[in-house]
C-alpha cells in the first residue's frame, strides 16, 4: 500500500526516529501519568520544535494506540488538526463536505469516518446551534481532535476546492456511478446531502460526477455514515491497488 498520508505513530523511540528523519510530526498525544523518561524527553524536544503536545489519560491513550502493548505517546504525521481551510485543500487528498444534515449524532459519526480513512478535512454546512455543534464533536469519539472540522457554506468550500483543482463528487441516490466505477483516489471533495432533503440543486449542480452506493433491499436509502464509509473504504482500497 502507498505510504499513509496521515498516519499514527506509537512510542517514544519510533516517535523520535520519525523527528530525526523529518518526518511531519503535528501533533503528541501524551498519557498523563507518563512515567518512562524517554517519553518526558520527547515531550520537552517536541515543544523546542513548536510541536503542540496535548494529555489524556491512559485508558483514551490505550484506546487509541494502534499497537500492543499500549505505548504512552503517541504522534500524528501529515494533517495539521489546526490548518484553515485553504492549507487543507492544499494537501489535495480526501475532503468532505455535508451539506444540509440535521442530526449531530450523523456529523459526528461521520467526522470519525472521514478520520479513520485518511481524508484531509470536513465542513459541514448546516444549521447548528453551539450546543448541536459540540454534540457532534462528541459523537465523533474525539476524532475531531485530530482533523480540521470547519462549519462553512458550501460555496465558500466548492470555490476553494476549484482553486486547488479538486474534483467534486456527490453522494446522491439519483448517481449513476457505483463508487468502483470512479477513480476515488486523487484530489477530491465528497459532497453528502442530508437526511431529508439530499444536496441541494444549486450545490449539486456544480458536481463533476455522482455516485450511488448500490442497494438491494426494501428500504430505499443508507444511513447516511454507512454510505460515507462505503465510499471512504473504496477510496483506500483504489489508493491500495495503485501501488
Amino acid at each position: 500500500m502507498q505510504a499513509p498520508r496521515v498516519r499514527q505513530i506509537a512510542g517514544a523511540g519510533e516517535i523520535e526516529k520519525a523527528l530525526a528523519c523529518g518526518q511531519d510530526v503535528r501533533l503528541l498525544l501524551v498519557q498523563e501519568d507518563a512515567r518512562h523518561e524517554d517519553v518526558a524527553r520527547l515531550v520537552l524536544r517536541a515543544r523546542e520544535l513548536g510541536i503542540p503536545v496535548r494529555t489524556a489519560t491512559r485508558n483514551v491513550v490505550s484506546r487509541l494506540c494502534r499497537v500492543r502493548p499500549a505505548e504512552e505517546v503517541l504522534a500524528l504525521v501529515g494533517r495539521d488538526p489546526e490548518a484553515d481551510l485553504e492549507a487543507s485543500l492544499a494537501r489535495r487528498g480526501a475532503f468532505w463536505l455535508l451539506v444540509g444534515v440535521v442530526y449531530p449524532g450523523n456529523v459526528g459519526m461521520v467526522i470519525r469516518t472521514a478520520e479513520v480513512s485518511g481524508a484531509d478535512a470536513i465542513a459541514i454546512d448546516g444549521e447548528f446551534d453551539h450546543e448541536a455543534k459540540r454534540a457532534a464533536l462528541r459523537a465523533s469519539m474525539r476524532a475531531a481532535e485530530f482533523m480540521p472540522v470547519y462549519w462553512r457554506s458550501a460555496a465558500s468550500v466548492l470555490d476553494a476546492a476549484a482553486a486547488t483543482g479538486h474534483s467534486l463528487l456527490a453522494l446522491d441516490e439519483s448517481g449513476d456511478r457505483a463508487p468502483w466505477q470512479l477513480d476515488l483516489s486523487g484530489p477530491r471533495v465528497f459532497v453528502v446531502g442530508g437526511e431529508n432533503g439530499g444536496i441541494p440543486r444549486d450545490v449539486r449542480d456544480r458536481c463533476d460526477a455522482a455516485i450511488r452506493v448500490p442497494m438491494a433491499g426494501f428500504i430505499p436509502c443508507y444511513n447516511l455514515q454507512a454510505a460515507v464509509s462505503a465510499v471512504a473504504t473504496e477510496r483506500l482500497r483504489q489508493l491500495d491497488r495503485a501501488d
